[in-house]
């Protein structure tokens, strides 16, 4: 275990962090606040990649491609909202889940049609391309400093609109006691397409951001899902902050555990052993420590005020 290694991979663990965070910002908004469970929200972040795709090919320009994808995200998150989402309030967990996941089905099938099952990508933007030297023998990609910079960048937005503005102020109420909010005079069908819209739009932005590193693939936004499902129970239902610090330790967990888990296990077991016991365990790493969190603290790191 090198400290160039252990350095490299801990900025890859935060950038999957911040990523995570973008996703599991929208989606622990919408839980909080209308108590729905929306499981196309990975396809959200799927569409964001693709919709980055189509534009970069149409510009030809990184930056106009990712706008134009933010804009698409966010009109396609009201559609959403408009079509299908409203007439799932206040139904059960089961009508939700069903019909979001018909929604994976649908949109899954539909990027396959208009752009084939092969996966595709971004170019790197050439002003970010390149890497930089952070120490003596390494060299780290700066466009994946710049996806960790505009995640942070995003994330002290989000904090200044939740905790600085009214609205930001309606929606943490929202997330602490709904029906009250509604009760006092709040619209809340507008704050729900407020935060439909946000959510979608953030996730995304994840999508587009990942583009140029990840393969741009029907089905892409499943494991992230999954992750942010892990991020959301382990940071407190409608915490932003919760959501923020359980992004980066889950990041971190799942990229540490990954690279490291068969070399810490060499120090115990001999090396076929811990090679076969290694990745197997590094899989299960961050179920494990959401056990552990949720045994300690059944409500989350941070759960939203009144929770």
């Amino acid at each position: 275990m090198s400290t160039t290694l252990l350095v490299v991979q801990t900025l890859n663990g935060l950038q999957l962090g911040v990523l995570l965070f973008l996703i599991a910002a929208g989606l622990t908004l919408v839980f909080g606040v209308m108590d729905f469970i929306n499981l196309a929200h990975g396809v959200q972040y799927m569409l964001g990649a693709y919709f980055a795709v189509a534009f970069y090919g149409l510009t030809g320009h990184f930056l106009a491609a990712l706008l134009l994808s933010l804009a698409a995200a966010l009109a396609l998150g009201l559609l959403l909202e408009v079509l299908v989402f409203r007439h799932l309030y206040g139904r059960s967990h089961l009508d939700q889940v069903l019909a979001t996941f018909g929604l994976i089905l649908f949109f899954n099938e539909a990027v396959r049609a208009l752009w084939g099952s092969s996966p595709l990508s971004i170019p790197m933007p050439e002003a970010l391309s390149g890497s930089i030297a952070l120490m003596p023998g390494l060299l780290y990609p700066v466009y994946r400093l710049a996806v960790l910079a505009a995640g942070l960048g995003v994330a002290a937005l989000l904090w200044v609109l939740i905790t600085r503005t009214r609205i930001g102020m309606r929606v943490r109420a929202g997330a602490s006691n709904a029906d009250m909010v509604s009760a006092l005079g709040v619209n809340v069908r507008r704050l729900f397409m407020v935060v439909f819209g946000v959510g979608t739009m953030l996730a995304g932005f994840a999508g587009a951001l990942a583009g140029p590193i990840f393969a741009v693939e029907p089905s892409m936004g499943d494991n992230f899902l999954i992750l942010a499902f892990v991020v959301i129970v382990i940071g407190g239902i409608g915490s932003i902050k919760g959501a923020f610090m359980a992004s980066l330790l889950v990041g971190l967990v799942d990229t540490l555990g990954r690279s490291f888990a068969s070399d810490i296990f060499k120090l115990v077991l001999a090396p076929a052993s811990a090679n076969q016991v290694g990745p197997a365990l590094a899989s299960m790493l961050i179920y494990l420590l959401m056990a552990a969190i949720l045994f300690f603290r059944p409500a989350g790191l941070f759960p939203a005020h009144g929770q």
